[in-house]
């Protein structure tokens, strides 16, 4: 990995995550980059190319939800910086690794880039998902009572990650695999420890606020 991108990324990218929504703040930010680079072994690819479009997947959440995976794509295009390491036909390369990142798109990622980027954006482990979408849940409707913010969480995992979901395992590694595992489980045969789980991190956050 390149010092110097790393020392940018760490000083000038990352931190642009602390102004989103807690289900995407530096922290997702960080576990996506882990992830990238953890997929990233099993495959012949550019670590750096890989870091930095983790690093950029969402930084276009500053313009809002819709349509941020361009946005983000064009703030890496915009940044003058990367021109000091990446040609032009990486950085494009790059842009369109995170347009393809998002879950919900009608495509299959055009590089091994954007398929990496997308199931290392999954973060597939049950608990960090349920998490994740209580935080975003707190945060986009704060006009729910904790009943709706439930039932709404429930069909959203069972709508994306569901066994008819939409998510798409592009590279389908072990470690997405047993995941998707614990969530099914979860969501099909253990509702109870669903909505156990729910319940405490639900408590916890709104404690938080207090």
């Amino acid at each position: 990995m390149d010092k110097e991108i790393t020392e940018y990324v760490e000083a000038e990218i990352i931190p642009r995550y602390r102004g989103f929504d807690k289900a995407h703040a530096e922290s997702h930010s960080r576990r996506t980059i882990e992830n990238s680079l953890k997929i990233a072994e099993e495959h012949k690819v550019d670590l750096r190319m890989v870091y930095v479009v983790a690093a950029y997947h969402d930084l276009g959440l500053a313009q809002g939800r819709k349509d941020h995976e361009k946005n983000s794509a064009r703030h890496l295009l915009a940044d003058e910086r990367l021109k000091e390491w990446f040609s032009p036909a990486e950085l494009n390369l790059m842009a369109e690794a995170i347009e393809d990142h998002r879950s919900s798109t009608d495509h299959e990622p055009r590089s091994i880039y954007g398929k990496i980027v997308a199931d290392a954006d999954n973060d597939l482990t049950y608990m960090s998902i349920l998490t994740r979408c209580v935080q975003y849940g707190i945060s986009a409707f704060p006009e729910y009572d904790k009943e709706k913010h439930y039932t709404r969480i429930v069909e959203h995992m069972k709508d994306k990650y569901g066994h008819a979901g939409y998510l798409k395992l592009w590279l389908n590694s072990e470690h997405d695999r047993r995941g998707l595992q614990d969530i099914w489980h979860k969501l099909y045969d253990d509702q109870a420890g669903l909505r156990a789980d729910f319940d405490v991190i639900y408590e916890e956050l709104e404690a938080e606020k207090c």
